[in-house]
């Protein structure tokens, strides 16, 4: 990964922008974007669009990755000074407590850390994890008044982990999940324009996945492409102690996952691993049995229906500030979604034949 790429990639994940306060990361994917993409804009709840202007005559494929992220958001200001939360998203009770988190007002980032009493203070009962709603956060206030000068009920929290560089070419980090599609997005965007492919490529950079998709079935309707591909993250299972409960073998550095099931559209699915096979990148294989927890659902029934598949980054430890990734499968999607875009008019037309 050259730096220019690096260098996005890594801003994008070290910007908080949890499900409904997306507009900080969405502004970062914009500005790359803007460098050179024909038109970018957005939408009255942020889901920002990119676009390379290809021929009238070719298809228009939508490549698109959520950018929001599970977070936490301030219920109430006790009168010790102490912040509750409720969760935003899938946030992982087990892995909350004892972390640094920033609290993004108005007036700008707080911090804070989310309080575990110590072990020598702990009886055992004390050991059972205690839901999201029972947790706090301590920004060192002395009272509530202190505390409701700096903070107001409703704003939102990340975690304060950055990224940091593992053995060889693995990241770790919080928000993987999902600004690796976003940054997917934009880098097929950028092929696109320096290689002038023919069809219309309308890179998107959704809000509100992780409470179920809802940008997505705005953006959806409103861009009517002639097919769509999600990027987003899929669970890595090579892992300790997952043996015995995987759901398919998908590892990381073996490549990206091509989904097939539900709503993955087989003509999409045929194109990819076609591609996939000629520009020599591994690809994985994964099964979808009755639904996906990714944009493609929310894409898919439009306007009739829009042809539509996922790509998957395999990722370790979603949804904790620890996500796991490999940069050469991130690559390795681009390089995949990059080509069957340059080749969009040859797999055309998307839908089923009868």
């Amino acid at each position: 990964m050259d730096r220019r790429r690096r260098e996005f990639l890594f801003e994008l994940l070290e910007t908080g922008a949890p499900t409904g306060f997306e507009t900080a990361a969405q502004r970062v994917w914009i500005d790359h974007c803007s460098d050179v993409a024909d038109d970018v804009r957005t939408d009255a709840y942020g889901n920002a669009v990119a676009v390379h202007e290809g021929d009238p005559d070719a298809p228009t494929v939508v490549v698109t990755g959520h950018g929001d992220e599970i977070g936490f958001v301030v219920r109430r200001i006790d009168d010790d000074g102490f912040l509750h939360l409720s969760r935003v998203g899938g946030t992982d009770k087990t892995v909350s407590r004892g972390q640094q988190v920033t609290i993004r007002t108005d007036d700008g980032p707080v911090s804070g850390v989310i309080g575990q009493t110590a072990i020598h203070l702990r009886d055992g009962d004390d050991d059972e994890v205690a839901e999201i709603t029972e947790q706090y956060v301590d920004i060192g206030a002395e009272d509530g008044d202190d505390a409701r000068e700096l903070v107001d009920v409703g704003d939102p929290l990340t975690v304060a982990s950055g990224v940091e560089a593992l053995e060889g070419a693995r990241l770790t980090g919080r928000a993987m999940d999902n600004r690796v599609g976003t940054w997917s997005a934009a880098e097929v965007l950028r092929y696109a324009v320096e290689n002038d492919v023919d069809a219309t490529v309308k890179a998107v950079s959704t809000v509100q996945e992780e409470v179920g998709g809802n940008g997505a079935q705005m953006i959806g309707f409103d861009l009517d492409p002639d097919a769509a591909v999600v990027v987003d993250v899929t669970h890595a299972t090579d892992t300790p102690g997952l043996a015995a409960k995987r759901d398919v073998d998908v590892a990381l550095g073996e490549g990206p996952s091509i989904r097939r099931g539900l709503p993955d559209h087989p003509k999409l699915v045929d194109a990819l691993r076609t591609v996939a096979d000629e520009v020599d990148v591994p690809v994985q294989l994964e099964a979808a049995s009755n639904t996906t927890k990714t944009d493609a659902n929310s894409i898919f029934v439009q306007r009739g229906g829009i042809p539509s598949v996922n790509v998957g980054i395999p990722t370790r430890y979603m949804h904790t500030p620890v996500e796991v990734i490999d940069t050469s499968d991130l690559t390795g999607a681009v390089d995949v979604v990059a080509a069957a875009v340059e080749r969009a008019e040859e797999f055309a037309p998307y839908a089923v034949e009868p």
